[in-house]
């Protein structure tokens, strides 16, 4: 694979190409991969974090644009991009409770970066890594494959664990993300993207229709960490409808007090094991719609609420609350800790899977 300039073409007019994203304070140079199914998805990334620069799909007029939240440039990625703007979460994502957990009667002491819990596998987590890009063949598909070496010890985690995530974009307009892992001692994992969208390009996403199949969610304490869980129905909480963002956000809720918006974690209602229904988004003024199905028994919904304008976006905006939501398919946050939950203790000998997709349509 080549810079720009060199296109892989094959039915539908699949490509994948390469072009100078910034350099290094050692002069090497960065390159950003996009991938475009032919039909209008593209999809930009950096190796990075695994960061997705930029998604583009077009609107109900065939006009495209860019549905995702991102920096104007490596520096500002490189500079500590503390919202997660697109990366890849691990080797834990979201909260582990006081840092520590317990496998096999041994407590594990992970590095604490959001007061005194352990947030997205720690200060120097997946989505701070330089990952391994390289493009995989596929017959009607375009695919990268992004691999990484997480050593015993990691931020505290026990066990080396060896990772693979594919990137696919299918004729079906989808965004595939494949995750595979192994390790040689038993440890935990979680992983999730960390997208943040907008499916009108642009402006606030509070107007955008939210439905999530799960009719229950964790309650959460005051560091976040689910404390119960609780039912949906007649609270702020239930997207079991169509829902806009925005319409209960502000409601008097002890729980959205606690968070400054959604930052929940909801329990969906179909989770065996195989792809299933996980969320629906949809923008009624540009007519996207966005579905997800995943392999993972939860769904992190995070209405963005620290972004507070510190940050710039690509085209230079300053980011805001209200701006870009998250949808972070996922176990349960602080599952380690918590003994009757699904499990996320991988051991040696096991090969982890975990599948997310994300099909992009429009309605009209």
């Amino acid at each position: 694979m080549q810079r720009a300039g060199f296109r892989r073409r094959r039915r539908l007019d699949l490509s994948l190409t390469r072009r100078p994203f910034g350099r290094l304070a050692d002069g090497r140079e960065v390159d950003e991969f996009t991938l475009d199914n032919g039909r209008g998805l593209e999809l930009s990334l950096i190796p990075l974090g695994g960061i997705v620069t930029a998604l583009r799909c077009p609107d109900r007029a065939g006009r495209s644009a860019n549905v995702v939240l991102g920096l104007p440039s490596l520096d500002d990625y490189l500079q500590g991009n503390p919202a997660h703007l697109g990366t890849l979460v691990g080797r834990f994502a979201n909260r582990i409770a006081r840092g520590r957990f317990v496998l096999d009667g041994r407590t594990h002491e992970l590095v604490r970066n959001e007061g005194p819990n352990t947030l997205h596998g720690g200060p120097i987590g997946f989505g701070r890594r330089w990952w391994q890009v390289a493009p995989l063949p596929a017959a009607d598909d375009v695919a990268l494959e992004l691999s990484l070496v997480s050593e015993d010890g990691d931020q505290g985690f026990p066990g080396r664990l060896e990772l693979s995530v594919r990137y696919t974009l299918t004729p079906r307009n989808e965004w595939r993300i494949d995750y595979r892992a192994r390790t040689d001692r038993p440890t935990v994992l979680n992983l999730t993207h960390h997208a943040y969208w907008n499916l009108a390009g642009g402006g606030s996403v509070l107007g955008h229709r939210l439905r999530l199949p799960a009719s229950r969610f964790l309650a959460v304490d005051a560091t976040l960490i689910p404390e119960r869980i609780a039912e949906v129905e007649g609270t702020p909480f239930d997207f079991r409808q169509p829902t806009p963002v925005g319409e209960r956000i502000r409601a008097a809720d002890v729980q959205l007090q606690r968070a400054r918006g959604y930052d929940h974690h909801w329990l969906l209602d179909i989770a065996d094991g195989r792809l299933a229904p996980a969320a629906r988004l949809e923008d009624p003024d540009s007519g996207r719609v966005l579905e997800i199905e995943t392999t993972e028994p939860g769904i992190q919904f995070y209405s963005g609420n620290f972004l507070d304008g510190s940050q710039l976006g690509r085209n230079g905006q300053a980011l805001r609350q209200g701006d870009g939501l998250c949808l972070e398919t996922q176990h349960a946050p602080d599952s380690p800790n918590h003994g009757s939950w699904p499990s996320t203790v991988l051991c040696p000998g096991e090969l982890f899977r975990s599948c997310t997709v994300y099909r992009f349509d429009t309605d009209g």
